[in-house]
């Protein structure tokens, strides 16, 4: 299953990242993958600075997978940057967390996020957690600000 686009995991566990990157692939998933190992390297990734607003000359991701929990910039912040600005407001982010606490589930929908997973702690159930996640987002959603042909 490909799909025109990129999946932005931002994560910083290597561990959590090498896990997902497993689960894509045992799923079929084969669009390309970009690794933000925190939220200042994602804002960097997807405002680069040395680019002018309107000039971007990379695609935005198809999905973004991001982690709550990260040094630097935090996953907060890094979904209120996606939807404060005009390019990447529509971007689909599915927050992939192992925060269970009720207030990062209202505070990542208050900012936008499309979807709230916890993290199996299982590999099976998070294998599964991908593939619907991928065949979903990937497949069957109609993101905003896209052509569709």
């Amino acid at each position: 299953m490909t799909v025109d686009g990129k999946i932005l995991i931002i994560d910083d566990s290597p561990d959590d990242v090498t896990l997902t990157l497993r689960a894509l692939k045992k799923n079929n998933i084969t669009n390309p993958v970009k690794i933000a190992a925190d939220g200042e390297e994602a804002l960097r990734y997807l405002f680069p600075p040395d680019e002018p607003p309107a000039g971007r000359t990379e695609a935005l991701p198809a999905l973004v997978l991001l982690d709550l929990n990260m040094p630097k910039v935090s996953g907060l912040e890094v979904l209120r940057s996606i939807r404060s600005d005009p390019r990447t407001k529509y971007l689909p982010v599915v927050v992939l967390t192992t925060s269970t606490e009720e207030r990062d589930i209202v505070n990542t929908y208050d900012l936008g996020a499309n979807s709230f997973v916890r993290k199996p702690v299982a590999f099976d159930e998070f294998l599964e957690a991908v593939r619907v996640l991928g065949m979903y987002w990937l497949l069957v959603n109609r993101p905003a600000g896209r052509r569709h042909d």
